[in-house]
């Protein structure tokens, strides 16, 4: 029996400590995962290398504050979350792209307007 509690004790210890550089703060990037001490989303981490093709070298050079520990645990956090990120990627560019529809460029229609002149 104590063998046994001891494993769910050190379970839970290890999935405390699984990702040490990621948290999540109320009132931080709306509550989303960010890198500790910093509002560096995981999701920002993970656009950069998954999409952008981006190296966990190249994310540390475009965000030098950041150690490659702390993109490594960025990227596993992610890839143990890949939906919920996913997801919240997904609504971020809907909620984009709706705002691009209520609220054209400025700077677009500007360009249009010396293009046509």
């Amino acid at each position: 029996m104590a063998k046994r509690t001891l494993t769910k004790s050190m379970q839970t210890a290890q999935r405390k400590l699984r990702h040490p550089y990621i948290t999540r703060k109320k009132g931080v990037c709306g509550g989303k995962p960010i890198i500790v001490g910093t509002r560096i989303r995981v999701q920002d981490v993970a656009i950069e290398f998954e999409k952008m093709g981006y190296t966990p070298d190249d994310i540390v050079r475009a965000h030098p504050h950041l150690t490659l520990a702390q993109v490594h645990d960025a990227l596993s956090y992610y890839y143990d979350n890949i939906e919920e990120i996913d997801r919240d990627i997904a609504e971020e560019r809907r909620f984009v792209a709706e705002m691009k529809k209520l609220y054209p460029s400025i700077l677009k229609a500007k360009k249009r307007e010396r293009i046509s002149d």
